[in-house]
């Protein structure tokens, strides 16, 4: 209820992240979410719109509920205990979040340049070996191929799994 307000942002960042990575298989291209720079910054802006709507959403009150957690129905001593365990484990939680989508992202991203590129690299380690490396070349190549079109679906993939969790983040809080 009420997410319509950060449709724009999510499909935004689909649309960043999925010619950003559709760039990369582009000759002689780089796919920038290959950088951790990058995924780092759309973490970062992740986070920002996923507090910014919690604040909105709860108030000043609520949202320092969501960060100082103590339950209720506790004696005084048994609060005071709980909050002081709960408040950096729930302040390290808003932090996982969105660190967790730049690892993926970038993992993701980079684990596919350096298969392609590994594939590739045996054509000129096998380049000595006579009548074999015409096989051993083929096969790399065709491999190679593959593995492009595996990361045209990966590349689609991760926009969706990056825009789809933080709206559910941001739905969540």
């Amino acid at each position: 209820h009420g997410g319509e307000r950060y449709v724009p942002f999510v499909v935004t960042l689909f649309a960043f992240i999925l010619i950003a990575n559709l760039v990369g298989l582009v000759p002689y291209g780089a796919a920038a979410t290959a950088n951790i720079s990058v995924t780092a910054g759309l973490a970062l802006l992740a986070f920002i719109w996923i507090e910014v709507a919690g604040f909105r959403a709860l108030g000043p009150a609520g949202y320092a509920r969501t960060i100082f957690y103590a339950p209720k129905g506790l004696p005084p001593a048994g609060q005071a205990v709980m909050l002081l365990i709960m408040t950096p484990v729930e302040a390290i939680g808003k932090i996982t979040k969105p660190f967790a989508l730049m690892i993926r992202l970038f993992a993701n991203m980079t684990a596919g340049k350096i298969l392609i590129l590994s594939l590739l690299g045996l054509v000129f380690v096998f380049a000595e070996f006579g009548a074999a490396r015409w096989g051993v070349a083929g096969g790399a190549v065709v491999m190679a191929t593959a593995i492009t079109l595996l990361k045209v679906f990966v590349s689609f993939l991760q926009a969706f799994i990056f825009s789809m969790l933080t709206a559910v983040f941001i739905g969540l809080i």
